[in-house]
């Protein structure tokens, strides 16, 4: 037996049998079979790894004061993949005539290149395509993943198979009479930095050397409406550049709503915090480039974002189980290297836009490693939960996914709307002005719009942490032990409104935590306990 043969029997031994990877199934998708994809498409998948050693205890210890954050140095040796794991993902690549495109230890992952007929082969799913209601195509699967028995502690997640839309920007821009609001012509708006003004962010710092990293799945924004924007604000332009992750680029167009939601997202950190550098990091909307476009903002050694901004989610139930434990995966890396993680709490209040009846939280607010930005309503002299009555409202309850994490112990959650008996993650955190009825005025593709919605919240607080990093000259990173332990005297109370959508119920405001707007809206003094 010639030594080829001999080494082609050995890994067809190492790479069977197969066994369902833990949380890939999906489900049978809403839309019409149109039929098998081409077996000869060529895509690129991403593979993720386990790490060396587990990260948990040292999150812990960090949110105690007891270990500071890690360099990346460090992070690399103790917390990324091992070679030998990286390895045997290469050998099953070749027995499947895959091309390893990249390798990366710091990320945990390996990207694989093929046909979908070899992908097919390699991870035994049957890929075909699907046109949903939105008629938007896409490449879908149903059922499991296979993977070899052999790398069952190894592999923790495989994405890209399926090409589906993942996520919804969490804006809304005011309309009346379905017509889109200037500014000239609302009730109440306010420019981004009267909103920091009202809530006394510290004046003395402006992000500088800092750096804020954007998470944007589709849309574009234009150098012009930038210039134009913090001209008109008197505010200087911050230095803003894009990323491209996956093949997506910065695409700005008229018909594009995204484009609304990266505008909102850079013209409200910059005007927040316009001495901080902004990255834009654009990737296709689907898991596979949600996931990469975090982890690459995570892992950016050339940028080192110290802050970064999330305005895109879904409901829990709308993720899989492995797709929600590699999201918060990165999180907890980037906890571990002192970067903090702000996300959109939602724009569906308690049903977060499901139509079974029942309260869902959105993910990937509902990490426990990301600060979930609830809404309000912020007129002079009152603010209130942000609730339109009509479907939008802040998104906001007790995650079916994830137990109680350590810093919420302490406190009387409200127990689930939809089980009495389920005690679980609370969202948001925090919370800020979001009702598009008391937005911001932004400047999208020509236009002067007013926007809303959870999606401002995110890089409003980011900006705050970016001026809170420049002012303590540090990165503040995992705050949550801090803001849950500090008095309530750095926090503005919500106590009035409820987010109530779901069909089953939601939930009110009360004094000090409510599953609405969390803690409350910190004031700038928050900046003295982190």
């Amino acid at each position: 037996m010639s030594s080829s043969k001999k080494s082609s029997d050995r890994l067809s031994e190492r790479f069977q049998p197969r066994m369902e990877l833990s949380g890939s199934a999906r489900k049978i998708p809403q839309g019409t079979n149109t039929g098998n994809t081409l077996f000869n498409e060529v895509i690129e998948v991403t593979v993720t790894l386990r790490r060396k050693t587990a990260i948990t205890n040292y999150i812990k210890a960090l949110g105690r004061g007891k270990q500071k954050p890690v360099s990346r140095e460090q992070y690399n040796r103790r917390f990324g993949a091992s070679a030998e794991d990286i390895r045997l993902v290469r050998e099953f690549a070749q027995y499947h005539n895959l091309t390893v495109v990249e390798t990366s230890a710091t990320k945990r992952t390996v990207i694989l290149k093929g046909t979908v007929q070899q992908f097919s082969n390699a991870f035994g799913v049957y890929l075909a395509n699907f046109v949903p209601e939105s008629g938007i195509s896409y490449r879908g699967r149903t059922g499991p993943i296979k993977i070899p028995e052999s790398f069952r502690d190894i592999i923790t997640g495989v994405f890209g198979l399926d090409n589906r839309q993942q996520a919804r920007p969490m804006f809304r821009m005011l309309h009346k009479e379905g017509h889109v609001i200037k500014p000239a012509d609302a009730t109440v708006s306010y420019h981004p930095d009267a909103v920091a003004k009202a809530y006394k962010y510290p004046k003395d710092v402006t992000g500088a050397g800092e750096c804020i990293g954007l998470i944007e799945l589709g849309g574009g924004y234009r150098s012009t409406d930038l210039q134009a924007y913090f001209q008109k604000l008197g505010i200087p332009l911050p230095y803003v550049t894009a990323q491209s992750v996956d093949g997506a680029h910065n695409a700005p167009s008229t018909a594009d709503t995204a484009d609304g939601e990266v505008a909102l997202d850079i013209e409200v950190a910059g005007a927040v915090a316009p001495g901080a550098n902004i990255v834009v990091y654009f990737a296709p909307n689907t898991d596979k480039g949600f996931l990469d476009a975090i982890s690459a903002a995570v892992h950016d050694a050339e940028n080192k974002p110290s802050v970064i901004s999330i305005s895109w989610g879904a409901a829990e139930n709308q993720w899989t189980g492995q797709a929600i434990n590699n999201f918060n995966e990165v999180f907890k890396s980037a906890a571990a290297l002192g970067v903090t993680i702000a996300v959109a709490a939602g724009d569906g209040g308690s049903s977060d836009r499901q139509t079974d009846g029942k309260a869902h939280v959105d993910f990937p607010a509902a990490s426990p490693y990301a600060l979930a930005c609830g809404g309000t309503k912020l007129l002079t002299g009152s603010e209130t939960v942000w609730n339109d009555e009509d479907g939008w409202a802040t998104g906001g309850g007790i995650s079916d996914v994830f137990p109680v994490p350590d810093y919420q112990k302490a406190m009387a959650l409200p127990a689930s709307v939809n089980s009495k008996q389920r005690k679980g993650r609370g969202v948001p955190d925090i919370a800020a002005n979001a009702d598009s009825a008391t937005g911001y005025n932004i400047l999208v593709d020509g236009q002067w719009t007013v926007i809303g919605g959870t999606s401002a919240v995110a890089p409003l607080i980011s900006g705050l942490i970016a001026l809170a990093n420049q002012k303590l000259k540090k990165s503040v990173g995992f705050i949550h032990p801090k803001i849950y332990a500090a008095s309530a005297a750095v926090f503005k109370d919500i106590t009035q409104g409820n987010n109530i959508t779901a069909t089953i119920g939601g939930y009110t405001a009360a004094n000090g935590w409510d599953a609405c707007t969390g803690l409350g809206v910190p004031w700038g003094s928050v900046v003295e306990v982190l």
